[in-house]
């Protein structure tokens, strides 16, 4: 469920029991995702951020394996076939300001492609007005996961149920 950023929607959390679960939820999240998209992921280390990443890879059809960036900070993967956008996986952890992820120069690639930002809370958000933000915190009983999304910008809203199955065609979550 995609939540727009106005105070009358609740955002309830999404439980995501398996990682299998959670590429599945990457692969949804593709379904809606097109070129010029920003999403911008938080959680602690192992939450399954990265996870999420490789199932939106796989639904956007693009070349992988998409693997944590956080040695190499970003990297590009281009459509396997056809003339889908390619998806940008950043990772800010190691980055400290807002200058240094501006000198990654990601909003040059942000109108070709769907860019995620790792770690890009309070760093990313300046890139696009129109974003997807989603938090994913582990639940201390297992491998379950909380995941929340909050859309923000006109891009997102209204956009709401996940699980409804004409999602990609009249693009609602």
């Amino acid at each position: 469920m995609i939540i727009p950023n106005e105070k009358w929607y609740p955002a309830p959390d999404l439980r995501i029991p398996t990682d299998a679960a959670m590429r599945d939820l990457g692969r949804s999240l593709a379904a809606v995702l097109r070129a010029g998209d920003l999403v911008i992921l938080t959680g602690p280390l192992g939450a399954g951020k990265t996870t999420l990443v490789a199932g939106i890879g796989e639904g956007l059809g693009v070349r992988g394996p998409v693997t944590s960036p956080t040695f190499v900070i970003a990297r590009v993967h281009p459509p396997a076939s056809g003339s889908g956008p390619s998806l940008v996986h950043a990772d800010a952890y190691r980055l400290g300001s807002v200058a240094e992820v501006d000198d990654l120069d990601l909003d040059a690639d942000l109108g070709s492609s769907v860019t995620v930002v790792e770690w890009g809370e309070g760093l990313a958000e300046g890139l696009a007005e129109d974003r997807l933000e989603i938090s994913i915190q582990p639940v201390p009983d297992g491998d379950t996961r909380m995941v929340r999304i909050i859309g923000h910008g006109a891009r997102w809203h209204g956009m709401m149920n996940l699980n409804n199955p004409n999602a990609a065609a009249d693009h609602r979550l």
